[in-house]
């Protein structure tokens, strides 16, 4: 058997096995491209290694350090606490306030999972409150978080822009953002006014502030010096990187090494809390796709895809397979390091295509299924419904949810992107 042949077969394995199993595909990937390049290729660990994303590694190391240290040390929480009591027990505002403050959260950097986490108990314990049902309260919050994960900021963001830089499709970071934060907030909004969500604003909580009494008195303590130096730490990066284009991952690390300096955190508690497993899984296969891609591995998955698809018809096709993986699997971790690099070949083989409408379609409807509750954003909000929720219902629920965006989110990716 070729070396391609061996290397595709290695990711095929890889990514069923991050379907089915819980072992890191990152780990595996690595081992996978090291014993292939090594044992049967006839390369040094050093020629595998090249394909090390150490760019991308320390950009995701600093975006997840320093929101580490605004999520340990209380900031976070509080922040969200502020925003949330702005509602002052409007139900129907409720769904929508924690739409916006997960989008924000996750745009300035903390991505999709420490947002999730962050909001996902006090969102469903004022569902629980306030009698909103629990699935358009986790819709609404869900997707807000979602809607800004492809922020160059954000965690998945940084992966799939560092992706298409390395395939020439870079410059377009807030394109994307753009385009994924319409898409969830068309669905979300959507699925909030199909499933009740203007009969919410007909009523008022008769219990005064929904949104106050929902939440633990701890959540509410007023900030102290640490926090307003982490949010003095924090707009300083987005200042340096959205307005002067300073390395995401160069900026996010000094102004964390101050903070840490600064004592605004337990060091060891931040760095702990840095999700390695995560960074693991984006860093492994992407070794395993530069084996790939050294070894014509990917021209011949591309060269297959494209004896299937038009041009018409590649870019439903992309979103529907690579939905369908992500509700399975990781979209930061698998998904988008996975099959971006795919792009250029298959826009060239089927005739010239734009391969931005096929990138853009791929990395969207990728995020657009992660709400399913077999996704860890949506068991989040599972474990975290109110007492008297049917969970067995609600993940269910979720999980039909996240499936059904598979199609749909096909049919979005034909209409926004051709």
């Amino acid at each position: 058997m070729s070396l391609a042949w061996l290397s595709i077969a290695a990711l095929a394995l890889a990514v069923t096995l991050s379907c089915t199993t819980a072992v890191n595909i990152g780990i595996l990937s690595l081992s996978l491209a090291l014993i292939i390049g090594v044992g049967f290729g006839d390369m040094s660990t050093a020629m595998v290694l090249d394909g090390f994303p150490t760019s991308l590694f320390t950009t995701l190391l600093g975006v997840t350090l320093l929101f580490s240290i605004a999520e340990c040390n209380g900031t976070l929480s509080r922040v969200t606490a502020r925003a949330v009591a702005l509602c002052r027990g409007h139900a129907g505002v409720l769904p929508i306030m924690f739409f916006m403050v997960g989008f924000l959260i996750s745009t300035i950097g903390a991505g999709a999972t420490p947002a999730s986490a962050l909001l996902a108990p006090p969102a469903m314990a004022v569902a629980g409150r306030a009698k909103i049902p629990p699935l358009l309260m986790a819709v609404m919050a869900g997707n807000g978080v979602l809607a800004g994960t492809l922020s160059p900021f954000s965690p998945t963001g940084i992966v799939a822009n560092g992706v298409m830089d390395q395939i020439g499709l870079g410059g377009y970071a807030w394109y994307t953002f753009a385009y994924n934060a319409f898409a969830h907030a068309l669905v979300g909004f959507g699925t909030f006014f199909l499933f009740g969500g203007l009969k919410l604003f007909r009523r008022h909580n008769q219990d005064g502030d929904i949104s106050a009494a929902a939440m633990d008195a701890n959540i509410l303590e007023s900030m102290q010096k640490q926090h307003w130096i982490t949010v003095a730490g924090i707009t300083v990066f987005i200042i340096l990187v959205a307005g002067f284009s300073y390395d995401v991952g160069m900026v996010g690390i000094i102004v964390a090494t101050v903070l840490v300096l600064l004592k605004t955190v337990d060091e060891a508690e931040a760095i702990k809390n840095i999700p390695w497993r995560v960074i693991l899984m984006v860093t492994g296969v992407s070794v395993l796709i530069a084996l790939l891609n050294a070894t014509n591995g990917l021209e011949l998955i591309t060269s297959g895809i494209a004896t299937i698809a038009t041009a018409e018809t590649i870019n439903p096709i992309v979103a529907f397979a690579s939905g369908l993986i992500s509700v399975y699997s990781s979209t930061s971790g698998v998904v988008l390091p996975a099959f971006l690099p795919m792009v250029p070949s298959l826009a060239e083989q089927l005739g010239g295509m734009n391969p931005l409408n096929i990138a853009w379609a791929m990395s969207v409807n990728a995020s657009l299924v992660d709400l399913s509750s077999l996704s860890t954003v949506g068991a989040l909000y599972i474990a975290s419904a109110a007492p008297g929720t049917d969970t067995r219902k609600f993940f269910n629920a979720l999980l039909a949810w996240g499936m059904s965006m598979t199609v749909i989110g096909a049919l979005i990716s034909k209409l926004m992107f051709g």
